[in-house]
């Protein structure tokens, strides 16, 4: 075809030289035209053709090749294959247009497979398994891989050489791709024991403050791992830093269907006494706790018979209740028949030790919900109860004194002396 459009110019009266140029880009021309006309024909007709059947079929693996685009790529080997046809028309340059074209034809393969792997991800991550064992950083070692070794095989035909003196090179540089790779590597490795010992899934609750990380795992990959934080914000870590640093997973909690409330109250010392009489009565009135403190009375009034111990003498001697057991014992029994408060999960009311802001009475306990804001919202009611009753046991929770506190007791002072 060279010849045929050379000798057409030259009996139209152009030079030898000048006619062999227009050949060229005449022949330039028509390849490339022929070439982008089939790639629009195949990518406005039969690509859109095959995403019509994949829609209709009932399998999902053609809709997630047509989505991640793969026959797109291969596509793109049409105007190369028109190309390499074209070859042999120019008597210079042929070698090389072979060369070249045989080149991109690899690529194009190449990035068609690299989306044909994204299409097996998706397939995959449509299966519950996949939350526990995600192969995306599996995918992403074979990609390098395949890319590793287009690269051999296409530079081995630009320059017309077998590919195995190339790769005998790169193992004599082996050490030096270790360096280049070794955030790949550690990717590699960290996601196998990730994986094997089943430490993160797609979908927990991790917290890693070292990262300033709270949030959920939205992706796992060789060398990251996507959290999506509270605040919306996405932070991401490197795969490895989850096994050599240390991080919080919340996976149990969600499982178990509870979520722990572990808070404190602050009693004023000063208001803790012995029961009397009249608190007594007082408490009997209390429907949780009724049983109890009739069971209490008389298992104290036997004990302190047995000892001879004289209900009218000191309450040194024997033993008595005290309004801060009886609000224990309320608080308990409370939590107990708590609509939602777990009730096969550990639920307790226990008196630490006392500190200079009072005696801490820790609430333990679970909620039957893990969903947050149910869960503040459940604390929020239990802890409103619990310190409007604190009151009726004749305690008082501790407060430091705020500003308006020693404003108030200046302010007496001073009444106190202006009319003393």
């Amino acid at each position: 075809m060279f010849d045929i459009i050379k000798d057409f110019l030259i009996k139209k009266g152009l030079e030898s030289s000048l006619a062999e140029v227009l050949s060229v880009l005449s022949l330039i021309i028509l390849s490339l035209i022929i070439g982008f006309a089939l790639y629009f024909i195949a990518k406005r007709i039969i690509l859109k053709f095959f995403a019509v059947i994949a829609k209709k079929s009932k399998t999902k693996w053609d809709d997630a090749v047509v989505n991640n685009k793969v026959f797109n790529r291969l596509a793109l080997i049409i105007p190369a294959l028109v190309l390499n046809w074209f070859a042999p028309s120019f008597p210079s340059g042929r070698e090389w247009i072979r060369r070249i074209t045989y080149s991109f034809i690899i690529f194009c393969v190449v990035l068609a497979f690299d989306k044909f792997l994204n299409a097996v991800n998706d397939i995959y991550r449509k299966y519950e398994i996949s939350k526990t064992r995600p192969i995306k950083g599996y995918l992403q070692i074979i990609k390098i891989f395949v890319y590793i070794v287009a690269c051999v095989i296409i530079i081995s035909v630009l320059m017309d050489r077998s590919p195995l003196i190339l790769l005998g090179g790169i193992g004599a540089a082996t050490a030096v791709l270790l360096l280049i790779f070794q955030n790949s590597i550690l990717g590699f490795v960290a996601g196998i024991q990730l994986t094997e010992n089943d430490m993160v899934r797609i979908g927990d609750w991790i917290e890693m403050p070292s990262r300033n990380a709270d949030g959920d795992v939205i992706d796992i990959t060789l060398h990251t791992v996507k959290v999506k934080n509270w605040d919306k914000t996405i932070t991401t870590i490197p795969t490895h830093a989850l096994i050599s640093e240390s991080f919080k997973n919340w996976r149990g909690m969600s499982e178990t269907g509870g979520r722990r409330i572990k808070r404190c109250v602050y009693i004023d010392m000063t208001s803790i006494r012995f029961c009397n009489d009249e608190m007594l009565e007082r408490f009997k009135k209390i429907r949780y706790i009724e049983d109890y403190i009739n069971g209490k009375i008389d298992e104290i009034s036997e004990y302190n018979k047995a000892l001879g111990v004289d209900d009218n003498s000191s309450v040194v001697n024997g033993r008595h209740l005290t309004n801060i057991g009886t609000f224990r014992a309320y608080v308990t029994a409370y939590l107990k028949n708590h609509p939602k408060i777990h009730k096969e999960l550990i639920s307790m009311v226990r008196q630490l030790a006392p500190a200079d802001k009072g005696i801490p009475v820790e609430i333990y306990c679970f909620t039957s919900t893990t969903a947050w804001v149910d869960y503040e919202s459940i604390q929020s009611d239990v802890f409103d109860h619990i310190l409007a009753v604190v009151p009726e046991f004749d305690l008082r929770i501790y407060q430091g004194p705020s500003g308006h506190d020693l404003s108030d007791a200046v302010t007496a002072i001073q009444n106190k002396k202006d009319f003393g």
